[in-house]
Formats: C-alpha cells, sequence, structure tokens
C-alpha cells in the first residue's frame, strides 16, 4: 500500500475544515486562538508519528531501505553489496640518463597524480631497467578503491617514491577498472535474482552466481558445445569479461567455483575467455570556434573508447550510434563526417562469444 505523506499545513488545514464542516457556525481558527492552538498541537503529534512510520518502512522492506538498512536486510538472506573495485594500468618510468645504472623498481613503490589527489602502487614486480634502455613499463594498481582511481591519460606525473635510476613517471592510457560500490538500486535488483534462483540449475541462476563475483562483469552461456565449439550433450560453456578483453586467471577459477555450487548435476562447465574483436574508427569534425580543437578530440576519444569498451560479450557495435555519441560529446561540434567503423559504413556484429574493443580512434578536426 502507498502511504499519503502530509506535511505539517496540510494536516492543519484538513483538521480546520473538518472541524469547521461539523459545526453550523463559524469557528475561530485565527493564528493565536485557543482552537487553532489545539489543532496545530495535534498536527505536530502527527507528524512524529508519520516519520515513526516511515522509519519503520525503511527498515523493514528492502524496496525502501538505503544503505545500511538495505544491507542488513540482504544479510539475513546469505547476500551482502559487492564492494568497490580498484582501478589498475600501466605506467612508464623513465631515466634521463640511461646509462649510467641499471634501476630496480620493487612492489609497493607508489606513484602519483600531478594534482597529489590520487596514488597508485606497483604491483607483479619487482621490474627492471636494464643499463642503456631508457624507460620500463609497469602496472599500478589504486591504492583507494572507487571510480576515483579512473584518472586520465597523461596525469600520473609524480613519483611518491625515490627510486635509484627513474627519473620520470607517465601513463600513457587512462586507467580503468574503478568502481563504486554496489548501488541500492542494483543491490536490490541483484535480490530479486537471487530469489528467483535459489532452488533452479538454469541460466538464469548461473548468471547470478556470475554476477555475484564482482561488478561490471558480463557473460555469454552456451548450452550443449564445448569451448572449441564440439557438440557435447551436457556440457555448458561460458564466456565472461571482465571490461578487458582479458579476464585474469583467478577471476576465471572463481568463476567456475560459483558456477559449481548450481550447475545441474551430470552436467561439465568450461569457463574460457572471449574472443576480442578489435575495431578501427576514423572520423571527422567540423567545429566552431568557440571550442578548442585539441579538447574536442580528447573528449570525443574517451566517449567513443568508453561506450565501446562497455560493451558485453556477445553485444555488437551499432554504427550509427558513432556519430550520436560524437554530438553529445561537445555542443560545440557541427558536423560529423566520413565516419568509418574498420573502414566501413557497417555496424560490427558481435558473436555468442566475442567482446569488441577499441584499437585506434582517428579524428580530424576543422572549422566548421
Amino acid at each position: 500500500m502507498q502511504l499519503s505523506l502530509q506535511n505539517f499545513s496540510t494536516l492543519v488545514n484538513n483538521m480546520a475544515a473538518t472541524v469547521q464542516g461539523a459545526c453550523s457556525s463559524l469557528i475561530d481558527l485565527t493564528v493565536g486562538s485557543v482552537l487553532r492552538s489545539i489543532l496545530e498541537a495535534s498536527a505536530s503529534v502527527a507528524l512524529w508519528l508519520q516519520y515513526l512510520l516511515l522509519q519503520v518502512l525503511t527498515m523493514t522492506r528492502l524496496a525502501t531501505s538505503i544503505g545500511g538498512d538495505a544491507d542488513s536486510w540482504v544479510q539475513d538472506f546469505g547476500m551482502s553489496r559487492l564492494p568497490a573495485a580498484t582501478a589498475s594500468g600501466e605506467v612508464t618510468l623513465t631515466s634521463f640518463s640511461p646509462g649510467s645504472q641499471a634501476a630496480t623498481i620493487p612492489n609497493g613503490a607508489t606513484v602519483r597524480t600531478s594534482d597529489g589527489l590520487q596514488s597508485f602502487i606497483v604491483v607483479g614486480g619487482p621490474y627492471t631497467r636494464p643499463v642503456d634502455v631508457a624507460f620500463v613499463n609497469v602496472q599500478v594498481n589504486a591504492t583507494t578503491a572507487g571510480v576515483s582511481g579512473n584518472v586520465q591519460s597523461n596525469t600520473v606525473t609524480i613519483l611518491g617514491t625515490a627510486i635509484s635510476g627513474i627519473d620520470t613517471v607517465s601513463n600513457a592510457v587512462a586507467f580503468t577498472g574503478g568502481t563504486a560500490a554496489e548501488t541500492d538500486a542494483a543491490l536490490r535488483l541483484r535480490f530479486v535474482s537471487y530469489i528467483n534462483t535459489r532452488s533452479q540449475a538454469t541460466e538464469q541462476a548461473l548468471t547470478y552466481a556470475i554476477a555475484s563475483i564482482q561488478q561490471n562483469l558480463t557473460c555469454s552461456i552456451q548450452e550443449n558445445i564445448t569451448a572449441d565449439g564440439t557438440a557435447m550433450p551436457g556440457h555448458v560453456n561460458v564466456i565472461i569479461d571482465d571490461g578487458s578483453g582479458h579476464p585474469p586467471g583467478a577471476l576465471i577459477s572463481a568463476v567456475a567455483a560459483a558456477i559449481d555450487l548450481v550447475r545441474p548435476v551430470g552436467t561439465s562447465i568450461s569457463i574460457s575467455a572471449p574472443n576480442v574483436l578489435s575495431v578501427t574508427i576514423s572520423l571527422e569534425l567540423d567545429i566552431d570556434n568557440s571550442v578548442d580543437g585539441v579538447t574536442v578530440q580528447a573528449e570525443v576519444n574517451k566517449s567513443l573508447a568508453t561506450y565501446i569498451n562497455a560493451l558485453g560479450v556477445g553485444q555488437p557495435l551499432a554504427y550509427s550510434r558513432l556519430a550520436g555519441l560524437c554530438y553529445d560529446t561537445n555542443s560545440g561540434i557541427e558536423n560529423v563526417r566520413n565516419l568509418l567503423l574498420n573502414g566501413l559504413t557497417a555496424d560490427v556484429k558481435g558473436s555468442v562469444g566475442s567482446v569488441i574493443r577499441v584499437d585506434t580512434v582517428s579524428i580530424l578536426v576543422s572549422l566548421a
């Protein structure tokens, strides 16, 4: 039942109308009158009771619970909110005098953005820059989980840890993978899938098990076929992607373990990474003189890459969508011309086990 809420003024007005309607003569309800004071006091109590009722509703129904109340609600069923994910990327460490000495970059060394607000830690090392080699590329993870770690290219420029033989740091490519903790709305939606799949060994149950590993996972499920395409009754092949196109082995193992808990008895499961379909985009932009061409290039490049790299397993890429993304990026774009996707003016059709990812975006900007 939908609760009809009233504010203080509405409560007083409704009370006054009821009192006056029950009397044959005019009642004094002016400010300061005894009867009006009684009505206002009653309205204050009604407002307080309404607030208490709302508090009860927010804690006893998942549809109206938020934050910690929503967490407490789903935990009674063995569920929990998916945590924030950490952004990652690659930085280039460079020496001004590579011939003088080698350099070793240990795990745990830190680098920071130019404003000093975001820090990243070296992982997967130690790494070595040999003598006479000017630079070395290393993997880093954000020290704080969340979207704040998704920094743009050429913004990581400060060495947080002094490293002998290393003078500068930079990131040629934007960092990705950082996500905020699961929202209340997403948690509620996943809870519905959780309840609907408790006693089922269905495709929906497998999909839920995969989605509960971490955020932003997409998948495609093939029945009665192996990973190499061979027909095999009772076998289920699952293709997963975490947005990178190359999910790590630890993630594949975690998905396999989750699926094993809900798979039908007598079936076998294989988990594999998707086939990455790289696409190349070229286009020309006509802009007015109120905007900067370099800025527009960067904005359009980011918009196209973000959209395409977020496509899930098996999703196609519509050619007509690209021009719309360009126009939505900046109001100073007057026209999009000679737009080609892989050299053609046609869609790139995804397949069951593939994901589409950006290879290069070539943009030519001119004044309209």
